[in-house]
């Protein structure tokens, strides 16, 4: 896949709107909620972007390594502070869109252990779902926390 067809690209390049905007940025990353599927989308399902387009971990550079993985905590920390998540889940995937991304995904209080996983916890029946709206408000939540 080349860049012009990269969907993580084109995010980058404000080619798509997604609810909630641009979490966090730098020269480096990008932080995202995922797009809604059907109206709808697991709140706090936060993606950390690297901004070039490279399409794994080992091909990070050093300054982007680092980058990420301040990214992680301080986004994983939001989640934790502002929207009360007990967990947060993360992993690359890669196999879809070979443009590195990290999946973060919070695990609320309440959730039985049977859901407990980053695709499981998605799954239960009581799960934080939302759309737009919603998404725009746990965003910027998000967001504040993270100016302070």
């Amino acid at each position: 896949m080349d860049n012009n067809n990269c969907f993580i690209c084109k995010k980058h390049d404000g080619l798509m709107c997604i609810p909630g905007g641009v979490v966090y940025e730098n020269d480096l990353v990008y932080v995202g909620h995922i797009a809604p599927n059907e109206g709808k989308a697991y709140l706090g399902y936060l993606m950390i972007d690297l901004k070039r387009h490279a399409p794994g971990l080992a091909e990070m550079t050093t300054d982007e390594a680092k980058a990420f993985g301040e990214t992680i905590q301080k986004v994983s920390q939001a989640l934790k502070r502002s929207e009360g998540a007990e967990h947060i889940y993360a992993f690359v995937s890669g196999d879809a869109v070979p443009h590195l991304h990290m999946h973060l995904v919070p695990r609320y209080p309440g959730t039985p252990i049977e859901y407990w996983g980053p695709n499981a916890v998605q799954e239960w029946s009581v799960a934080p779902y939302g759309g737009p709206e919603e998404i725009e408000k746990l965003c910027k939540r998000v967001k504040g926390y993270l100016q302070q």
